[in-house]
C-alpha cells in the first residue's frame, strides 16, 4: 500500500490548501470519465480519493502520521471504503465551486424551500393617439394567480393542515446515486415543498392559488410612444409560501390616426388647400390635438397659406406636437399642403378658367415652363433634330 503523501505528490509538511490543490489536479487528471472508463484510471482515482479523505481530516492525518495505515483502520484498502468519505461528498467539498450542486453539498438538502416570488405578467395595452398626447386613466382587466382565501394559501381544506412528505421527510430534496456520484433534485412527490396535502381545498384543489381576473386603474403618461413599457410593481402573480408578488408589464401600442402621423415628438398632417386659396393666398384651418385631460376632443389652428403655394410645401406650428415623457419639451405640428383642383365645374366656371388660362404667361407657371424646356431638349437629343 503506497504512502498517502506519495499518492498525492506532496510533502508531509504540506498544508490543507496544498493538499486540496494537488487532489483537484490529480482527480481531474485520473477521473474515469475523462479516461474512457479504463480500469487503470478507476484504481488510480480511488487511490487518490482514499489518500485525500485521510489527509484532509486533521484527526485521521495525525493518526496516520503516527501509526501509518494501521492508525486509520488499515482494513480500508484500495478497493474498500472503510471509514473514508463518500466520493460524492469529497467532490462536493473540493469541487463545489466548479460543479455546484451536482454532488449535493452536505446540509443543503436539510433546508426546506422558502417563499418564492410570483411570476411576472405581460399585458398588451392599446391606446389612441389622443390618449398618448394628453395622458389618460384607463381601466384594464388582468387574469392573475392569487392566494386562495379559503385555505390562506396552504392548499389544505380548512380545518386540516399539510403533512410532512414521506418521500423527502420534509426536506423538499432527494438524492440519487449514479455510479460514484450523488445527484440532488427536487422531490418528485411534493414538488420541493416538503409537504403533502392529503385533504385538498375545494377552491384551489390543493395548489394554494387560484387564477382570477383583477381590475386595475392605470395612468398612461402624456407623451408615451408606441412600443413603450410600463411596469406595475407587485401586480403580477402571487408568490408561493408567502413570497412577494411578481410585476405586471404593460406593452403599449398606439393606434394609427386618421389625420396625424407621429415622427418622434412632431406630428405630421396633410391638409388639402383649394386651388384659388393656393394661388391668391389666404387662411385654412388645420386640426390640432388638444391638451389637458380631454382626450377625445380636437382643436383647430389657423394656418396662413402664402400666395402661389405649391403641393408639398410644409408649414411648421411650434409647440403643437407631442409632449416629451422626460422633459417639458414639445414637438411641432408640421402641416403639409396639398393643392386640390376643383372638380365638377359648371359651364360658367369652365369659361372663366379658359379665359384665365389665356391670360396666364410663362411667369405664372415657372415650373411648367422649365419642365417643357427640358423635355424639348431631350426630344431634340433623341431625334437628332
Amino acid at each position: 500500500m503506497r504512502d498517502y503523501y506519495e499518492v498525492l505528490g506532496v510533502s508531509r509538511e504540506c498544508d490543507a490548501g496544498g493538499l486540496k490543490a494537488s487532489f483537484r489536479k490529480l482527480a481531474m487528471e485520473h477521473h474515469p470519465d475523462r479516461n474512457g472508463g479504463s480500469e487503470e484510471s478507476s484504481v488510480k482515482f480511488q487511490e487518490i480519493n482514499e489518500a485525500y479523505s485521510v489527509l484532509s481530516d486533521p484527526q485521521k492525518r495525525a493518526a496516520y502520521d503516527r501509526f501509518g495505515h494501521a492508525g486509520v483502520n488499515g482494513g480500508a484498502g484500495m478497493g474498500g471504503r472503510g471509514n473514508f468519505q463518500d466520493a460524492g461528498d469529497i467532490f462536493s467539498e473540493v469541487f463545489g465551486d466548479v460543479f455546484g450542486d451536482m454532488f449535493g453539498r452536505r446540509g443543503q438538502s436539510q433546508q426546506r424551500p422558502g417563499p418564492t416570488r410570483g411570476q411576472d405578467l405581460r399585458y398588451d395595452l392599446d391606446v389612441t393617439l389622443e390618449q398618448a398626447y394628453a395622458g389618460a386613466d384607463v381601466e384594464i382587466v388582468v387574469p392573475a394567480a392569487m392566494t386562495c382565501e379559503t385555505c390562506d394559501g396552504s392548499g389544505a381544506k380548512p380545518g386540516t393542515s399539510p403533512t410532512t412528505c414521506t418521500t423527502c421527510r420534509g426536506h423538499g430534496r432527494v438524492r440519487s446515486q449514479q455510479g460514484m456520484f450523488q445527484i440532488e433534485r427536487a422531490c418528485p412527490r411534493c414538488g420541493g415543498s416538503g409537504q403533502m396535502v392529503m385533504d385538498p381545498c375545494v377552491d384551489c384543489h390543493g395548489h394554494g392559488q387560484v387564477r382570477r381576473e383583477r381590475t386595475l386603474q392605470v395612468r398612461v403618461p402624456a407623451g408615451i410612444d408606441d412600443g413603450s413599457r410600463i411596469r406595475l410593481a407587485g401586480e403580477g402573480d402571487a408568490g408561493a409560501l408567502g413570497g412577494p408578488r411578481g410585476d405586471l408589464y404593460l406593452f403599449v401600442s398606439v393606434a394609427p390616426h386618421d389625420l396625424f402621423e407621429r415622427d418622434g415628438l412632431d406630428l405630421l398632417c396633410t391638409v388639402p388647400v383649394p386651388m384659388a386659396i393656393a394661388a391668391l393666398g389666404g387662411e385654412i384651418e388645420a386640426p390640432c390635438l388638444m391638451g389637458g385631460d380631454n382626450c377625445d376632443g380636437a382643436d383647430r389652428q389657423i394656418v396662413k397659406v402664402p400666395e402661389g403655394a405649391q403641393t408639398g410645401r410644409t408649414i411648421r406650428l411650434k409647440g403643437r406636437g407631442m409632449p416629451s415623457l422626460r422633459s417639458r419639451e414639445r414637438g411641432d405640428l408640421v402641416v403639409e399642403l396639398f393643392i386640390e383642383t376643383p372638380a365638377k365645374l359648371t359651364a360658367k366656371q369652365k369659361e372663366l378658367l379658359r379665359e384665365f388660362a389665356g391670360l396666364c404667361g410663362d411667369q405664372q407657371h415657372p415650373k411648367c415652363t422649365t419642365f417643357v424646356g427640358k423635355a424639348k431638349r431631350f426630344w431634340e437629343d433623341v431625334t437628332g433634330a
